[in-house]
């Protein structure tokens, strides 16, 4: 009796015909019949809805050619990748080794991508960021607005980064970016003792504004650029103010302040900063010279005040002067004159004046 196998694949499947565990040959849509006394005959029947073609001997079917026309075949190397899309829509990366996708059912698209570039670019980059099946062989950097990306690869600068998002290929080299903040930004510079020219010790704050420039060298020069920066502004304030006098300070903090921005600005340029402007924000004295400085404000008001008291007194007389002057050379101003203080004083006391033709002094006679 013999023993009859048999096998249907229907119009979306394909059958995968082996006899004794050796390949054989793809079976279309259809319904066939084995003689298999010896049980030597498998059909495995694969579903073409599913582009992927999982099988344990998928390296001799692709070997026998019979997946030509009915498969896509790729043999990815160590430092290639593939970009599988069905239907339009990205589907997952493929890393190194052998693969067979259907592609009569589904429409697939196979993209093989060299990895030695360690940055990947694409069209769709936005859209395949957002895969979570690619975390296994991208990393994903996003340099915010604002910012610049420095990039190196294996300790080697390559290029700066604009705002944006980019990927990388993992295993295939040492990323690492440098994120830059490029916009304006205020550094305060705390007080710190410092000496005059006089020998006269002080502290003084100021603010400093600036921006980066030159990304590249801000973290390649310098470990910290705003650090090293802030370490410079403590040094030239250290040396721009001890070449003034306390009153030339506390009087003319914008010459002070010209002074320094232009001594920082040289020492800032050597790590891509751009000092902006820079303005003296308060000084502060020792206690006992606050005391003394106190004391002589104090003493110049006075003088101040004393100095216009003077003034006023001065031409007070002058005008008194002038008035005798007037009056001495002129009887009738003399006269009227006699008139309005004689008016003054009857009008705080019971004074009647009588006038006469021989002037106010002889017809004035009191009624008290």
């Amino acid at each position: 009796m013999f023993l009859i196998k048999t096998a249907k694949v229907r119009s979306y499947e394909k059958g995968l015909y082996f006899r004794d565990r050796e390949f054989q040959e793809i079976l279309d849509a259809g319904h066939y019949w084995f003689v298999d006394p010896l049980f030597k005959v498998k059909v495995d029947v694969v579903s073409q809805r599913i582009p992927w073609i999982e099988h344990e001997d998928l390296d001799v079917i692709v070997k026998s050619g019979a997946l030509e026309g009915h498969a896509t075949v790729v043999d990815l190397k160590d430092y290639q990748r593939a970009l599988v899309w069905v239907e339009g829509r990205f589907e997952k990366i493929l890393g190194p080794g052998l693969y067979a996708l259907w592609m009569k059912v589904r429409d697939v698209k196979v993209e093989i991508i060299d990895a030695r570039e360690v940055r990947f670019e694409h069209e769709d980059l936005n859209l395949i960021a957002k895969s979570k099946d690619v975390e296994n062989d991208l990393n994903l950097y996003i340099v915010e607005p604002g910012y610049a990306g420095v990039y190196f690869i294996d300790g080697t600068y390559v290029e700066t980064l604009g705002p944006g998002q980019y990927m990388f290929w993992k295993n295939t080299g040492k990323v690492k970016i440098y994120h830059v903040d490029m916009r304006e930004t205020l550094l305060d510079v705390s007080g710190q003792e410092i000496m005059t020219s006089e020998k006269v010790t002080l502290r003084m704050n100021s603010v400093m504004t600036y921006r980066v420039v030159d990304a590249l060298k801000s973290v390649s020069v310098v470990d910290d650029s705003k650090q090293a920066l802030y370490r410079e502004a403590q040094l030239a304030l250290r040396a721009v103010v001890g070449t003034f006098d306390l009153d030339t300070l506390l009087s003319d903090k914008e010459k002070v302040a010209e002074d320094l921005e232009g001594t920082i600005k040289d020492r800032a340029a050597a790590f891509g900063i751009d000092v902006l402007s820079i303005g003296i924000r308060d000084i502060i004295l020792p206690g006992d010279m606050k005391d003394m400085m106190n004391k002589v404000i104090e003493a110049q008001k006075s003088a101040d005040a004393n100095l216009i008291m003077r003034r006023e007194e001065t031409a007070a007389m002058r005008s008194q002067a002038n008035t005798a002057k007037l009056l001495d050379n002129n009887p009738t101003l003399m006269r009227l004159r006699e008139l309005d203080v004689l008016e003054k004083i009857a009008g705080n006391s019971k004074l009647n004046v009588v006038l006469g033709e021989k002037g106010l002094a002889d017809r004035v006679v009191n009624l008290l």
